[in-house]
């Protein structure tokens, strides 16, 4: 992790964790967490370096941008480690560490939506149709790229549909959908039952759905 964590490089490999590691029936991470308990910061960098990557993806998708999501991370694992010690292993290190970075998004997301309300259009802002929002873009002028282009186009639009929910639907269809969470995994990270993440995800591939009807046309 960049931006100021102050974890020093340079791992020590004795902890005989790594990323691939399979899931067993107790927290894969559990002797990573005691070390870091015990002040080993190796250790806490051991977690960031395994984790930062699924942790930014979850960021990404919740927030829809990339220097918020950079923000979002960056505070979840500092936020974690001011609070390892209190981590009691009741459950899953990732699942406590997801927990904390969702907190931190919808905390992200109120002050984006807050600073939106206060700033004064640009030039540059999404110009509002009657489709719905469009970013100025200017055509490539290399034809060799229009297949990239469509394709991050079509992934642009399923990300502004993302985008369009509410924070508590926007979470469960990332972890659902996006990061393959199972539901006791959603029902402990965010703290509800598995009655109402179904019903929210349900609410929420349907916005997706009709989101993206408008935008490409019936699917």
């Amino acid at each position: 992790m960049g931006n100021g964590t102050n974890f020093p490089s340079g791992l020590s490999h004795r902890y005989g964790q790594s990323a691939g590691t399979s899931p067993g029936t107790t927290d894969e991470d559990a002797p990573l967490v005691s070390a870091c308990q015990k002040g080993d910061i190796d250790a806490y960098e051991a977690l960031v370096k395994k984790y930062e990557k699924r942790m930014f993806n979850i960021a990404f998708r919740i927030a829809g941008n990339h220097e918020d999501a950079c923000e979002v991370v960056q505070d979840a694992f500092v936020a974690a480690y001011r609070s390892i010690r209190a981590f009691r292993g009741t459950s899953r290190f990732s699942t406590w560490l997801t927990s904390i970075l969702i907190n931190h998004a919808k905390n992200r997301l109120r002050q984006i939506k807050t600073r939106r309300s206060r700033e004064a259009c640009s030039i540059d802002d999404p110009v509002t149709t009657a489709d719905g929002e469009v970013t100025p873009d200017p055509p490539s002028r290399e034809a060799s790229v229009l297949d990239d282009l469509e394709k991050r186009e079509t992934q642009k639009k399923v990300q502004d549909c993302i985008n369009a929910l509410q924070p508590e639907f926007r979470e469960v269809v990332v972890l659902r959908d996006l990061q393959g969470f199972s539901y006791e995994e959603m029902c402990e990270t965010l703290k509800v039952r598995e009655g109402t993440v179904k019903s929210r995800l349900f609410r929420a591939r349907d916005a997706i759905k009709e989101c993206l009807k408008k935008i490409m046309g019936t699917l």
